[in-house]
């Protein structure tokens, strides 16, 4: 169930960046002084999906954000571009962070598998898959008003 949720909150975000004229309208920023963007939100849910998935559960310490850091901590946002190449690379990491983690949650023997969060302490995967659905449905919020702003298209 929690993985099905998920899932369907990870389509929504593919479906709000639909059918744009391209990486132009992909990296359109909200409002000033907002960095917020379609391409941002990507970015930012491929390091967030590999931060929880791959570091924390998995523990692989070398799957560190591919966007963001402790010296650029907006930086998935920052520097999303208008750059088609930027934005092909955005989606390529996201749909592989997000192969790697719906893998690693059908491989899973039961939702009590755990990691370490530096901030959080123990996570176990049910705790993750339901942080992730907070966090892709935050961000779809936020998606739905950057794609009306884009193009007045609502409701997708």
């Amino acid at each position: 169930m929690l993985a099905g949720f998920l899932a369907d909150q990870r389509a929504t975000l593919v479906l709000k960046c639909a059918g744009l004229e391209g990486a132009a309208d992909l990296a359109l920023r909200s409002v000033e002084p907002s960095t917020l963007s379609l391409l941002g939100l990507v970015r930012h849910l491929a390091d967030v999906e590999r931060r929880w998935f791959r570091q924390v559960l998995a523990g692989q310490d070398d799957a560190g954000p591919l966007w963001s850091s402790a010296a650029d901590p907006d930086g998935d946002f920052d520097g999303a571009t208008s750059d088609p190449a930027a934005a092909a690379a955005a989606w390529e990491a996201w749909r592989a962070a997000v192969d790697f983690a719906e893998r690693f949650t059908a491989e899973a023997p039961d939702l009590d598998v755990s990691g370490h969060d530096a901030w959080r302490g123990t996570v176990s995967l049910r705790w993750v898959l339901v942080h992730m659905i907070e966090e892709y449905a935050r961000h779809n919020g936020q998606a739905d008003l950057l794609r009306e702003r884009i193009d007045g298209t609502r409701g997708l």
